[in-house]
């Protein structure tokens, strides 16, 4: 097994993390995910009590997914696909603004074992991030390893980044 990967510990370190932050800011969160497909949400409601800081999650893998419980836009999705810094961009954007959170984070990438290309191997992964009130960022990642190991990879780094957000 990959040493590198986050264990069940530090995942829930991380979530663990994340809810202080939130409730020393009495803020909430929510988690737009595609190739995770609700391992974010899992983890973060893992914690009693995370019906205060937790708002939702959404799991949308297909096109029209993401459009209706996103607000991705069919253009979007035609030019850059959905595994792309745009699709991510606007579906942290979406998710904060359709679900009411203070802030959001949105994965979408190519978990494996197939679907992978050239230009997007297996592993490729966008991070989104958005707080409300501010600007969506989206990070490129390429996480080695089966699709256990990408999704878990995912998720450890979409925690890290809502922390830094709040944090920062």
């Amino acid at each position: 097994m990959n040493t590198d990967l986050p264990s069940d510990v530090e995942l829930h370190a991380l979530a663990q993390a994340v809810a202080e932050c939130l409730i020393a800011r009495g803020q909430t969160v929510v988690a737009a995910e595609s190739c995770t497909g609700g391992w974010i949400a899992k983890v973060l409601t893992d914690i009693p009590g995370s019906s205060s800081w937790f708002e939702c999650g959404v799991v949308a893998y297909s096109y029209e997914a993401k459009e209706s419980l996103l607000g991705v836009q069919p253009q979007t999705l035609e030019r850059h696909g959905a595994v792309s810094q745009e699709t991510a961009v606007e579906m942290v954007s979406g998710a904060l603004a359709r679900y009411g959170a203070s802030v959001a984070v949105a994965v979408t990438g190519v978990a494996g074992p197939g679907g992978g290309t050239s230009e997007k191997p297996v592993g490729t992964v966008w991070i989104g991030w958005k707080r409300r009130g501010g600007y969506a960022r989206a990070e490129l990642f390429h996480f080695d390893g089966d699709r256990e190991a990408v999704r878990r990879q995912t998720v450890g780094a979409a925690l890290d980044g809502v922390r830094r957000i709040l944090t920062s």
